[in-house]
């Protein structure tokens, strides 16, 4: 009922929007400022507010993700603080954060544990880096506890950073070490997949599939490569099945490497369900598929478990339920339950032995950050793992993830709906619908109005 009624005044509010921009569009008679028209339609209650609060235009933040109209012409949303699922602005307006933040507060938003965890790492020891063979207890405990709980397959070392696009700009860094050291100069390309997500760095932007990362940034870089996104949904062929979808692009990543010649790709990484790409899941077989062909041609495989690890598939990675057996591992977001920025790569013995012996050879392994290990963070983050486990947050997703599941296939039926997202043979907190082709043509149709509005008013 709540994800019905939620829809429904999604629904009902945007409708009401168009009606607007149809009469605003209809009549030359009326002038509609450009602020108002597009606040309708992108904005927030919060973003409409009247003048006589404290306003927040032209604020002093180059806003992530956020376009620059946005930031002069508008209000943003400011959130003052959160309470489990919710989240409440400084109006004092209650929200449903359903999104966890950025996929990340895994906990909730008070999760008085994890508060005094961070409270009492700053009282003892609030800042000490990992350089130079010092580092600090909370570090090796959390890279102890990571590797015993990953279990998809034996890994042998962690790398910490402060965030999933650190990780996977780390992974690049540590598979061209480790080909170099093997006297592979030539392996340097990495394959991701078209609209996977990886990070907004400089190279997680280009493992990134999605074109917005990589537009006026000189983007990607010339060693990414990117091959089919496997969203069986959207691209399969008429008659094919989830099966056959696999095989075909498993045969496509295959014809890629042979094009580009073996010896020149390092690395293929993939989340086990694309997230901010549109939650797109794995066909069937998808995964046995793709793992012979780079096991094939001596390719490494990366998984960016960023956003699935840690409870959100049902298991307590995305490895787990997909049966990937990676090379390395990329984690962030809900290992601390973004209560501090932490991000970790786990790296598999094979690999970490080769980087120990080249960096005895060299003298040092140059890489790392200021904050890698950070003590309040990887305290944090100790203690986050402790309750996922105490609480059994796995055992609850499968209990939990049915209803929401339901109240997602309740819309089935709707003109505008073309896919429910959700995993047919297991429970995933990570769902989500595509719309129709109609209904997006439709909602870009309106965003395109909407700019050339404002390009001929020029208010």
């Amino acid at each position: 009922m709540v994800i019905r009624s939620l829809l429904r005044s999604s629904l009902k509010t945007q409708h009401g929007s168009c009606k607007k921009l149809g009469a605003a569009l209809g009549s030359s008679q009326e002038n509609l400022p450009r602020s108002l028209l597009l606040a309708r339609f992108y904005g927030t209650e919060a973003s409409l507010l009247k003048e006589d609060v404290t306003s927040y235009k032209g604020h002093d933040m180059l806003a992530p993700f956020t376009a620059g109209w946005q930031s002069t012409d508008l209000n943003p949303l400011v959130i003052e603080r959160s309470e489990g699922s919710y989240v409440y602005d400084n109006n004092g307006k209650k929200y449903l954060d359903s999104l966890a933040g950025l996929w990340c507060t895994a906990l909730g938003g008070n999760e008085p544990r994890l508060v005094a965890a961070a409270n009492a790492q700053l009282n003892k020891l609030p800042f000490y880096h990992s350089f130079w063979n010092r580092t600090t207890k909370p570090s090796l405990d959390l890279a102890k506890e990571l590797l015993e709980t990953f279990t998809a397959r034996k890994m042998g070392k962690v790398f910490f950073t402060n965030s999933g696009s650190e990780a996977n700009d780390s992974q690049v860094k540590l598979v061209w070490y480790y080909n170099n050291a093997l006297g592979r100069p030539n392996k340097k390309k990495f394959i991701a997949r078209a609209k996977s997500y990886h990070g907004s760095t400089l190279i997680s932007a280009s493992l990134s599939g999605l074109p917005a990362l990589h537009q006026k940034f000189d983007l990607p870089a010339p060693f990414i490569l990117h091959t089919d996104c496997p969203h069986y949904w959207r691209y399969h062929l008429p008659g094919e099945s989830e099966e056959e979808f696999s095989t075909r692009l498993a045969n496509n990543l295959e014809n890629l490497i042979l094009k580009e010649g073996p010896e020149t790709i390092a690395a293929f990484i993939a989340e086990p369900v694309m997230g901010a790409g549109g939650v797109i899941l794995p066909p069937a077989t998808y995964f046995d598929k793709i793992q012979a062909v780079v096991k094939k041609y001596d390719i490494l495989f990366i998984a960016d478990e960023v956003i699935c690890a840690f409870g959100r598939l049902g298991s307590m990675f995305g490895c787990d339920k997909y049966n990937i057996k990676p090379d390395l591992v990329s984690l962030a977001k809900a290992l601390s339950s973004a209560y501090m920025p932490i991000g970790a790569v786990m790296v598999s013995p094979e690999i970490s032995e080769v980087i120990h012996s080249q960096s005895n050879k060299l003298g040092t392994f140059s890489h790392g950050f200021t904050y890698s290990g950070h003590p309040v963070a990887c305290a944090v983050a100790i203690e986050a793992l402790k309750i996922y486990k105490e609480r059994n947050i796995v055992d609850k997703v499968n209990i939990i993830a049915p209803k929401f599941q339901d109240g997602l296939k309740a819309f089935s039926d709707s003109p505008i709906i073309g896919e429910i997202i959700s995993h047919p043979t297991s429970h995933s907190l990570l769902n989500g619908a595509s719309f129709s082709f109609l209904f997006t043509s439709i909602t870009y149709l309106i965003r395109y109005m909407l700019l050339f509005w404002k390009s001929i008013t020029g208010n």
